[in-house]
């Protein structure tokens, strides 16, 4: 792909549990890398940080949940497009949401035909399946980089 920026850091973010994915330089594979259990927004985005040091993240894409139609009041995908917002201020590289689908169904029956251990993968996993998606309509499909996650201040 023309012009790929690098490394990209894959979020599955969960109540309790963000998995994270990355890819490499040239954005042809995505693989698990990590979970972190959730203590505070804080928390979260000092580990995220920690993460794009170490390995050299260009970008972030955080999978947004499918806003169910005709839905009223709060839902997941309200969640994590503010946490998205907040994190987008916390970091100095650019952020991007994708739809991420069903890949926690997806990742689970990866996980399940390996005989992994489901639980403790299952939202690393899912941000590579994510973050393959992404990696996929990009370069299979011809796909526009989605707009840059607007910050806002915690």
């Amino acid at each position: 792909m023309e012009n790929f920026p690098g490394k990209l850091l894959g979020i599955d973010h969960g109540a309790k549990v963000i998995g994270f994915a990355t890819c490499d330089r040239i954005g042809l594979i995505a693989t698990p890398l990590a979970i972190h259990h959730r203590t505070s927004k804080r928390e979260d985005f000092a580990f995220i940080n920690t993460l794009i040091e170490k390995y050299e993240i260009a970008a972030l894409i955080v999978g947004m949940p499918p806003r169910p139609p005709d839905f009223e009041g709060h839902s997941q995908s309200d969640t994590v497009r503010l946490w998205g917002q907040r994190l987008a201020g916390a970091v100095s590289i650019p952020v991007y949401f994708w739809d991420e689908g069903l890949t926690s169904m997806d990742a689970e029956a990866l996980l399940r035909d390996t005989d992994q251990d489901i639980p403790e993968r299952i939202d690393a996993h899912a941000a590579a399946v994510m973050l393959q998606s992404f990696l996929d309509a990009l370069r299979d499909y011809g796909a526009e980089w989605p707009e840059k996650v607007e910050a806002i201040e915690e």
